[in-house]
């Protein structure tokens, strides 16, 4: 593959504009082309580029992305395909309609050049057959799933003649450059991961009619309950749009025609009723959730109107939702007696034996099954893992008293004593090779990819808590871990943190900050700092914010250089801990934010301090830090403030672990610790009045409560160093030591506890 500088992508709707955009987001030119317009040549273009402009959630790391795209059509800017070196075909999904454009492209599209199609069930085979023999050697498939930029997945299908370096080539382009985790499909019905949703979409929607359950009780039963997505069954089924779901169904159903479950591909009555009267989803307002004003709600199967929604309650599903392992919650989900483990176990048992009937036919292997479904439809466990949590004999002897047919090879695997699909050995992970009945086999080692929960199981761990614990990353690197619910920090994570130092300075050459989970950390732990509040424990809430302010300190100036890898969120006190790093190594995906104005508070372990020392605007990081503004993605955190010029940002998020642990080595031969700095100029009483008459004039005109306005005053003059004079020099301690005042003093406020109390209750600030 030759080394890309443009892409051009040919077809602007939802999956084109989309794609385009996450090309924009790596920073890749990119020329998007579709039909023609009366009038404005290109709108259609520049319709499908707004569209993913005003998505939500948005498709633009941020806005200046959308620059990157240069809109035109296919009849006065095809020629410009010859300045591209990859070519990604996504217009609609009728075969000769993408024959016929590919017949034009022939005349402009340079050899050497990689053609793609992003067709989620065509053949291969039978796109391939225009082509001509060098064409034909630089063409595949490259299915991305919707949104691209936040699905991981993206299935790699090789056409018949296909040059394997380079589909190897754009296989690595994809996970470095675009952060996608890459599938290899065999060229089959809508390949893995839509040949497994959409039999699992059937299947959920034969047994709702079967099992006499409503669509909200079938999406409380299928979201994150199971370790499916929070859009569930039919809140998916609307995003997607029912007329689209039909498509692929019946595509299916029309291709694999020796598919003995082929008939739940095929849409049940009331989706077809739905489909006849114009209720497809989202995109016309309505489909199995309409909005009302501020009120959602959910047709009724029965009478085909929409009512108010009903909250489902079933104890044993509530018992259930207390268990945090969701292997345990799932095994005991599904051995109840009553509906909702009675559709569970239905769901899971057809599920689990369909996928797998399909080996070998759509993979070779079981890993590529469960990849697929993890990376394009956001399930926790692909089917296979599935199925070892809820335990492998189990299953099958169950669904075989039920007059299920089990498939050989899983009878197979079972009689030759293995108990699980996948199997810890001491070289690492295993899979059971489903495909051959020949038992375990190594999963190879992914280059540039490191898990902590792997690490762990090979190393242990070097101490730990309930909170936190230190890892050995290998090559001299020590890894700080959180893990207490949604990675808050609290005392036993600021004691393993403390511990961390020591222990790096002894006998590693860096320390890396990464942790697990959905989130690098939501902050302090809020419900501490309110019960000492209320409690009027002062002294020892005074002694909590030190202790906190001292270790960020700790962390800037260590005598090991400590790297952080922030991921999706980093707010209030985990946004001040990598702000303290020598270097930052961040996910694309990082919602990095000091939101304490939300809880009534100002930050208070240095993230108002490092916003002056970093030199930015006052007024940019008043707003940034009073508006509680929270990053959308890290090319907004740059500009935001939270990352520096030499802090980098890994696109995959698979990547993230080791290329922190390689950036934590690359600075371990040259670090110097340094000392606090006591030269940090500020805009003193200047500033400080400026901000002041800010917050007068925004609560004289109703914008802020009388509280807004107190809160925003104490930000004002911590950020503006007090009322020195303009320029005068301070320390990093004075300004540590204004941010403690300001935010114990809030505490003690009546209207700042309440904030706090109703933000733990709630998850959203309360104006009052």
């Amino acid at each position: 593959m030759k080394t890309l500088r443009r892409v051009a992508v040919l077809g602007a709707g939802t999956m084109g504009s989309r794609i385009a955009a996450h090309f924009a987001n790596a920073g890749f030119p990119v020329i998007l082309l579709d039909l023609p317009s009366e009038g404005d040549r290109n709108a259609l273009v520049k319709a499908g580029i707004d569209a993913a402009r005003k998505q939500k959630p948005v498709a633009f790391f941020t806005p200046e992305s959308a620059a990157l795209i240069r809109p035109g059509n296919f009849e006065d800017d095809l020629p410009a395909v010859a300045e591209c070196q990859w070519i990604i075909e996504a217009v609609a999904e009728n075969l000769e309609i993408k024959r016929a454009l590919y017949e034009k492209l022939a005349a402009h599209r340079r050899p050497g050049t990689v053609l793609s199609t992003n067709t989620s069930g065509i053949p291969l085979a039978r796109l391939a057959e225009s082509l001509n023999p060098e064409t034909r050697r630089c063409f595949l498939g490259t299915h991305f799933f919707n949104p691209p930029r936040y699905l991981h997945l993206c299935e790699l299908i090789p056409g018949p003649e296909t040059d394997p370096d380079l589909l190897a080539a754009v296989a690595s382009f994809l996970d470095i450059q675009l952060g996608k985790g890459v599938v290899p499909c065999k060229d089959t019905p809508n390949f893995i991961a839509n040949r497994l949703g959409s039999f699992l979409g059937g299947t959920t929607q034969w047994l709702t009619a079967d099992e006499g359950l409503s669509f909200e009780e079938v999406d409380a039963l299928t979201g994150p309950l199971i370790g499916f997505p929070k859009s569930a069954s039919y809140r998916l089924m609307d995003i997607v749009g029912l007329d689209i779901w039909k498509h692929v169904g019946a595509n299916l159903h029309e291709m694999a025609p020796e598919d003995p479950w082929r008939d739940r591909f095929l849409m049940p009555d009331f989706v077809n009723d739905m489909i006849a009267r114009g209720w497809i989803g989202e995109k016309r307002g309505q489909g199995f959730y309409k909005r009302e004003g501020k009120e959602i709600l959910v047709l009724d199967r029965g009478t085909m109107e929409y009512r108010p929604q009903a909250k489902p309650r079933w104890p044993g599903v509530e018992m259930a939702r207390e268990i945090p392992d969701l292997s345990e919650r799932l095994r005991t989900l599904v051995a109840g007696k009553d509906r909702p483990a009675e559709f569970l176990w239905k769901m899971f048992r057809d599920y689990l034996l369909y996928a797998a009937s399909l080996t070998p036919e759509i993979s070779d292997r079981i890993v590529e099954m469960d990849r697929a479904m993890r990376w394009g439809y956001a399930h926790t466990f692909g089917p296979f893992e599935l199925w070892d949590a809820l335990g492998v004999r189990a299953v099958a002897e169950r669904a075989a008293s039920e007059g299920q047919a089990v498939p050989e090879t899983v009878q197979r695997m079972l009689q030759s004593g293995a108990r699980s699909f996948y199997d810890w050995s001491v070289s690492g992970w295993r899979y059971f090779d489903l495909a051959a009945g020949s038992g375990y086999c190594e999963l190879e080692p992914r280059p540039g990819v490191l898990a902590l929960p792997d690490v762990k199981r090979a190393r242990g761990v070097v101490r730990s808590n309930s909170a936190a614990s230190l890892v050995d990353l290998g090559d001299g690197v020590l890894c700080l871990e959180f893990h207490s619910k949604m990675n808050v920090v609290g005392t036993d994570t600021m004691e393993i943190a403390e511990g961390a130092l020591a222990e790096a300075e002894r006998g590693f050459a860096a320390l890396v900050v990464a942790n697990s989970g959905e989130h690098f950390s939501a902050g302090v732990n809020l419900a501490l700092v309110l019960l000492a509040a209320q409690e009027g424990e002062w002294d020892e809430l005074d002694a909590a914010v030190r202790r906190f302010q001292n270790l960020n300190m700790a962390l800037k100036y260590a005598a090991r250089p400590v790297v952080a890898a922030p991921f999706g969120m980093a707010l209030g006190g985990g946004c001040e801990i990598a702000l303290h790093a020598a270097r930052v190594v961040a996910s694309a995906e990082l919602y990095a934010g000091l939101v304490e104005t939300g809880a009534g508070l100002v930050p208070a372990g240095g993230g108002c301090k490092e916003m002056v020392l970093r030199g930015v605007d006052l007024k940019q990081a008043f707003e940034t830090i009073g508006m509680a503004k929270v990053s959308s993605s890290a090319a907004e955190a740059r500009a935001l403030g939270f990352l520096g010029s030499t802090d980098a940002v890994t696109m995959n998020p698979e990547r993230l672990l080791e290329d922190a642990r390689q950036a934590a080595l690359a600075l371990a031969p040259r670090h110097s610790p340094g000392q606090p700095r006591t030269d940090i100029s500020v805009a003193g009483e200047s500033g400080y009045a400026l901000l002041k008459t800010g917050v007068y004039l925004a609560h004289e005109a109703g914008y802020i409560s009388a509280h807004d306005a107190v809160i925003g005053e104490k930000l004002a003059y911590v950020l503006a160093g007090g009322r020195l004079t303009t320029g005068q020099k301070v320390s990093e301690q004075y300004l540590l030591d204004l941010e403690r005042e300001a935010f114990l003093s809030l505490c003690g406020q009546p209207k700042t506890q309440e904030r706090m109390a109703h933000l733990l209750k709630t998850g959203k600030p309360l104006r009052n």
